[in-house]
């Protein structure tokens, strides 16, 4: 076997650059600080690249990257990569989730102890030459109950060590099952519960349209106004404006913050002004532990990819044998868009995903199919990036199932159900590829339907009465919401219909509102796919 070549094009911590250079058959160059002119120039002797966040790899780099078959990030974001190009070539992009996740959470951990206890505020005033002891009397952390928003790796390490700080865990994740949950010495509760009765909250979910802003005005209004607030998750989460309100009228005692909206923060943000609020520039990975093992991790990662074939912790799906690849595809899209839209109806408390594979799907193969369902599912709920790879094992530290079907055709040629069931329900929808290969919805909560599965949609239930459709459509027409196409399901038995509209534009929740106000409708939910 021929020398295989490896170009790391950011700093790396020695020790990973050393597991490349001691692996066999494996030559390093070593080059930080290179132009994407310069990176375009060399790539293409090279059979794997490794960075940071400083080399930019865009579609231009991918093209000129005759050789590649592996790109490593050292680190959990992978935006400064064209994914998609690179899926295209058949490049694995891979990066390290967990890498971080111990130094995060202690992180998390870190600043809520320098919030109760004031740690910032008292060194500050020493350093004036003052002594204030009865200024910053604090508060214990033991025995009070910790809110964590987001039970995913770092989530799951925060509430092991807080339970060793005698703290009593409560938290809220909508694809973690309350056995799981139970087993880890977590309560699993709603939101609402979590606001309303954790003396400490922190967040550690993903930023999605659904957890954007999540923590505003109305989450500060349910939270006990001595409660602390930290946020080492990801900027936006957090309504700043909100919190700078609420720490002003006294609505909650404190935040800290590693994250904002906008980095590096603007100056003259009020949060950097308000005493009982602490910020730190993004710190949660910022130890040498932490560099040194994501540099290790992601050496070893790309270096058995490129020597045995082995895959871990990949962001894309490696290409697929190309006897079937191009088969396989549309129906990869429509279990991924079947998963997408489960996950984005009301949480169930899920226990299993079942996924059932009816013709040609069938016969293709269950399992990537399945696979494609629970990443689309998944996607919504996890701070860290999930992918068919990756997605099983995600699943199973939330105590989730994975079943995999395959049924005799029925009414079309091929079709995807995915299922999900829970303590509290089952959802259920079924797809099959367009003419064009377009995923689209025949099935939706037992209804038959014919949409489209792509961007924004409002999901209706309401009585099968007339003046409905008209009313809905004269609402949106009214608040500049253009309606693209319309379909509707209807059970003659119940005279119950299920209604779905794609629209042009995101619809907030005063809209949502409204139409949940008119007559004969019965519930309203937006997705996005």
């Amino acid at each position: 076997m021929s020398n295989v070549r490896v170009l790391v094009s950011d700093k790396l911590a020695e020790a990973g650059l050393d597991a490349i250079r001691e692996a066999p058959g494996v030559e390093l160059e070593f080059r930080p600080g290179m132009s994407e002119d310069e990176l375009c120039e060399v790539i293409g002797d090279y059979d794997g690249l490794i960075i940071r966040s400083g080399t930019q790899v865009s579609s231009r780099v991918v093209d000129a990257a005759d050789k590649l078959r592996v790109i490593g990030r050292a680190g959990i974001g992978v935006d400064n990569v064209d994914i998609p190009a690179a899926s295209r070539r058949g490049i694995v992009v891979m990066n390290t989730p967990t890498g971080n996740s111990v130094t995060t959470a202690e992180h998390a951990l870190a600043l809520l102890a320098s919030l109760a206890r004031k740690i910032p505020q008292a060194v500050g005033s020493m350093r004036t030459g003052k002594w204030e002891k009865s200024k910053f009397q604090g508060r214990e952390i033991a025995f009070k109950t910790l809110g964590i928003i987001g039970l995913g790796n770092i989530g799951r390490i925060v509430a092991d060590r807080a339970q060793g700080l005698k703290l009593k865990v409560i938290g809220v994740d909508p694809v973690m099952s309350s056995e799981r949950a139970a087993e880890l010495g977590i309560e699993l509760v709603g939101l609402d519960d979590l606001l309303s009765r954790a003396d400490f909250i922190t967040i550690h979910a993903p930023l999605t349209p659904d957890t954007k802003n999540m923590i505003s005005d109305g989450a500060f209004g349910k939270m006990k106004r001595d409660a602390l607030l930290v946020n080492a998750a990801r900027g936006g989460i957090v309504d700043e404006e909100a919190l700078a309100r609420a720490i002003s009228e006294g609505k909650i005692a404190g935040a800290a913050l590693d994250v904002f909206a906008e980095e590096p923060v603007d100056p003259k943000s009020p949060l950097l002004q308000l005493e009982d609020v602490l910020c730190t520039p993004h710190l949660g990975a910022s130890t040498s532990e932490a560099q040194e093992r994501v540099a290790v991790e992601i050496a070893q990662q790309a270096v058995d990819y490129l020597r045995t074939g082995i895959v871990k912790n990949a962001v894309n799906v490696p290409a697929l044998p190309a006897e079937i690849a191009e088969r396989l595809k549309p129906y990869l899209d429509v279990a991924q868009a079947l998963g997408s839209l489960v996950g984005q109806l009301d949480p169930v408390d899920v226990r299993e995903l079942r996924v059932t594979c009816t013709g040609e799907a069938g016969d293709l193969g269950v399992t990537p199919i399945a696979r494609a369902a629970l990443a689309g599912f998944l996607q919504h709920h996890l701070e860290e990036p999930v992918n068919p790879i990756s997605a099983p094992y995600e699943a199973q530290e939330r105590g989730i199932k994975l079943a995999e079907v395959k049924e005799p055709s029925d009414r079309y040629a091929a079709t995807i159900r995915v299922t999900v069931t829970g303590e509290k329900g089952i959802h259920t929808a079924t797809g099959t590829p367009g003419r064009q290969g377009e995923p689209r919805l025949v099935g939706l909560e037992g209804y038959e339907i014919d949409a489209v599965m792509e961007g924004d949609v409002i999901v209706m239930h309401n009585l099968d009465r007339p003046g409905v459709i008209g009313a809905v459509g004269t609402l949106l027409g009214t608040r500049g919401i253009n309606v693209s196409r319309m379909q509707v399901g209807l059970d003659e038995r119940s005279e119950q219909a299920l209604a779905l509209w794609n629209v042009d534009s995101t619809v907030n929740g005063a809209v949502l509102d409204e139409l949940r106000a008119l007559d004969h409708v019965s519930s309203v939910h937006t997705l996005r796919l």
